[in-house]
């Protein structure tokens, strides 16, 4: 019998299921009618078609929109009778983090990049012209196939995507609490948010890297509509912008990332080369490639093949990209890859299907396309262009391979291992590429299209070598550089090269050449961020150096060195480096645990600065792992994260816990043996870690809940304690009530001591105090690991800069392309039958 379960919300589920199957029948309705619309004669051409085609189009992106707002709906609502509700959110998440949780998930990661796809196709029907219905019709392709990734259908025996719609007692099928009814009252919240998600960055960064996903559809769109139509020249011009908008906001989505791992998880960086990271650069690398080479084309007329085989297999190297993340194949291998939804083989056949289309037309036009066979000038700027453009897909291949080991072992049955040093091995891979494509973007500046006057070159090159290898030299020995490999020498000479030999171009173009402006920017930019990069990562300095012999590490950071790890005790001070760093408690706020730890900054015995880092810790069954805390400069950063503590807390509430407690507490097993003084007011009692001075002794002490008559006694002896240059008050209470004695002793958790009131000695004028003293072992401790970045503000300013000359590229192209698009309007297009 079927249960009849209560309290669900199923409406704006069933509605988003809706827009989901309408979004993908809308995008495979839109493809049809644009492909007939593109294969129709002119003689029979109406325009129903294209009409048809907009419309669908149009219908998916209403759709899109739907979906989204649905989704929000529950996670707003928190409906968790929806499992990516439940999985990803919880009551105390604020609504801008519940934003985030639409893309916490692969189906909202799938939603997103289909939403970004939508408004990049409503762009291109407003301004492609004549190249919508060819390129329109490879949009609503990837529409469909991103639709059936999220249809969430079960046909026989086969699985056709995940839906964010798909409810909780269906994604856990058998669960004993789903046979009752009213399940709903066991749910009180659901899971939560990855604590290491929960920031800033996760919210814009997500967004801005999807849409530079999502933006590499568009030029493969011309490069497929430009070898379809055999509009063979034609389909360039409108495809540089584009790529250029995909290089700048995917590199821009790909450096927040950096930042966000640089902020939030413990790589002791910016880039620990992490498999998921590395997949995600495949497809920029690429693109970037793809870009110099048609501009290469453009201006010269050669390296065509290149440049469609470059744009065509950017955007299926995103899908594989894809692939590598999200189908669990990089489970074991990455901290950042998705666990496998069951769309393994869904994500093989589509990026099966855009490499058989790239494959097929280049093979099939292989004979008709405009192909030079006269050879570049060894001398001009097209050859060195390829040239650098050759030594960018290298890096990508390099990456591929390795990041794509797990594969390979699935395919042929092998194990072979990643490499022991995988990161020293990158390294010194990508330094060695990262030379030569750093000089090229500063030697082809001095090159001309197809012809260069050779003397003036070698003078002009020659300076400036010589200029940036003075300076590169200066810049080694001061940074500390020169304890690298010789190669990150010469990145820094290379990347040091690229900035001032751009910074020429730049000045010349500031003085009217204005259109080598772009190239220029975006080259310093990237010029700095190579530096930044290097001397951030080849010189950070560990300053946190163990002296005090005790050595603690965590299970889950065992990898770390003692010795660059720093034992601190609750509210006890520690000379490191020139900070004095004091770890002055925690503090629970939502799913964040926070450790409050003060740095002050001591010259000539006067505090210079002070300031407080909150490192987050995540406490799981697989151990802890740590969500580090930043202290930006303007020429470094002061970066701090925990690696070890006996701080847990399962409850918030134990910090307001009552330290009231009576004689006989059962907490005194947490205390060393008593130690008993006799002392009169004004006396002072030495102990371990400082010292207790009787100051006074209060005869109207109140007490909190126990009414006093005439003939009680109530007496506090009113104590002061010193430690480690810091002084506390308390006052530890002895009770007479009737015949019977008490002592009401006060807990000074902060520095583990325990103060009892215990006697009076009247004959002597003195009472006893009792001393507990809380054992080393006993006591609240952190181990925490910092480190100083210098530098590292040239790699996010080298990406300001770098952006800032891809958009300023980008205008001067478009403004290029109006000309190339009046013309093309006057031009009908050439369909071969």
């Amino acid at each position: 019998m079927e249960i009849a379960y209560q309290g669900e919300h199923l409406f704006p589920g069933s509605l988003g299921q809706f827009f989901i199957v309408l979004a993908f029948g809308s995008a495979l309705f839109s493809l049809i009618s644009y492909y007939f619309a593109t294969t129709e004669t002119a003689a029979d051409a109406d325009n129903s078609w294209l009409r048809l085609g907009r419309i669908g189009y149009w219908l998916n992106t209403v759709s899109i929109i739907g979906m989204g707002v649905c989704l929000f709906y529950i996670l707003y609502h928190h409906y968790f009778e929806y499992h990516y509700a439940w999985s990803y959110t919880s009551k105390s998440l604020p609504v801008y983090y519940l934003i985030s949780g639409f893309w916490n998930g692969q189906e909202g990661g799938f939603l997103l990049w289909m939403f970004w796809g939508a408004i990049l196709g409503n762009v291109l029907i407003w301004k492609a012209k004549t190249w919508e219905k060819p390129v329109m019709a490879v949009m609503a392709l990837s529409q469909a196939i991103l639709g059936t990734m999220i249809l969430g259908l079960q046909i026989g025996s086969a699985h056709i995507g995940s839906s964010p719609f798909l409810l909780l007692r269906d994604a856990m099928g058998e669960a004993p609490i789903f046979k009752s009814a009213n399940y709903l009252e066991f749910i009180k919240d659901g899971r939560g948010m990855n604590a290491s998600l929960q920031n800033y960055w996760m919210i814009i960064h997500p967004p801005v890297l999807f849409l530079g996903v999502a933006s590499l559809v568009v030029p493969f769109a011309y490069a497929v509509a430009g070898l379809w139509q055999r509009r063979f020249k034609e389909w360039v011009a409108p495809a540089i912008p584009y790529g250029l908008f995909a290089c700048m906001i995917l590199g821009t989505g790909i450096i927040m990332g950096s930042f966000w791992a640089y902020e939030s998880l413990n790589f002791d960086g910016f880039w620990a080369w992490d498999p998921v990271e590395n997949a995600s650069i495949f497809p920029w690398l690429v693109m970037v490639a793809s870009v110099h080479v048609l501009i290469v084309f453009k201006n010269s007329g050669h390296s065509y093949f290149t440049a469609a085989f470059l744009t065509l297999l950017t955007f299926v190297l995103e899908w594989y990209s894809s692939f590598l993340a999200r189908s669990g194949v990089l489970g074991e291998t990455s901290v950042h890859a998705f666990t496998d939804l069951g769309l393994f083989w869904q994500l093989v056949i589509a990026m099966a299907i855009f490499f058989a289309i790239m494959v097929y037309l280049l093979v099939s036009r292989w004979k008709e396309m405009p192909i030079t066979k006269k050879d570049e000038d060894t001398y001009s700027r097209e050859f060195w262009m390829f040239v650098g453009a050759v030594f960018l897909c290298l890096s990508c291949l390099q990456l591929v391979v390795v990041t794509s080991l797990p594969v390979w072992n699935l395919i042929f049955g092998t194990k072979w291992a990643p490499p022991t040093d995988s990161v020293k091995q990158y390294n010194v891979f990508q330094g060695s590429f990262a030379v030569v494509i750093a000089l090229l973007t500063g030697v082809t500046q001095f090159l001309k299209y197809k012809k260069t006057d050779i003397g003036r070159f070698f003078i002009t090159t020659g300076v400036y070598l010589i200029f940036a290898a003075l300076v590169s030299a200066l810049a080694i020995y001061a940074t500390g550089l020169y304890k690298l490999s010789f190669v990150f020498w010469l990145v820094m000479f290379a990347s040091l090269y690229s900035v001032f030999a751009n910074g020429k171009i730049l000045s010349d173009a500031i003085k009217g050449k204005f259109k080598l402006a772009g190239s220029a920017v975006s080259h310093i930019g990237f010029g700095m961020l190579l530096v930044g990069a290097l001397i951030a990562a080849g010189t950070k300095k560990v300053v946190s150096i163990n002296e005090q012999g005790e050595e603690h590490i965590a299970e889950s950071y065992k990898e770390e060195n003692p010795k660059e790890n720093l034992l601190l005790y609750l509210n006890q001070p520690i000379k490191m480096g020139e900070y004095m760093v004091t770890f002055k408690g925690d503090t629970i706020e939502g799913a964040q645990h926070l450790f409050n730890i003060d740095y002050q900054r001591i010259k000539d015995g006067k505090v210079t600065e002070e300031f407080r880092l909150r490192p987050n810790v995540i406490q799981s069954q697989g151990g802890m792992s740590s969500s580090p805390d930043t202290k930006h400069y303007l020429f470094r950063d002061m970066y701090t994260h925990i690696t070890m503590t006996n701080v847990i807390k399962a409850d918030a509430k134990e910090e307001e816990a009552d330290h009231d407690h009576a004689e006989g507490d059962a907490d005194d097993k947490n205390y060393d043996a008593p130690v008993a003084h006799e002392v009169a007011v004004g006396d002072t009692i030495p102990y371990r870690d400082g010292i207790i001075v009787l100051k006074s002794l209060n005869k109207g002490v109140k007490m909190k809940d126990i009414p006093l008559s005439d003939k009680d006694i109530a007496v506090g002896a009113q104590l002061e304690v010193t430690t480690q240059g810091k002084t506390y008050k308390t006052e530890p209470v002895y009770l007479i009530k009737g015949r019977n004695v008490f002592d009401f002793g006060k807990k000074l958790e902060e520095i583990g001591l325990k103060l009892r009131f215990s006697k009076i000695v009247p004959d002597k004028g003195k009472v006893e105090i009792m001393v507990y003293q809380q054992p080393e072992s006993k006591k609240k401790f952190i181990v925490m690991k910092a480190v100083e970045f210098p530098y590292i503000n040239f790699l996010w300013a080298g990406t300001i800069i770098m952006v800032i000359g891809f958009f300023m590229s980008i205008l001067r192209r478009n403004k290029e392309l109006k000309p190339a698009l009046a013309e093309a309007r006057s031009q009908k297009p050439k369909v071969k039958k």
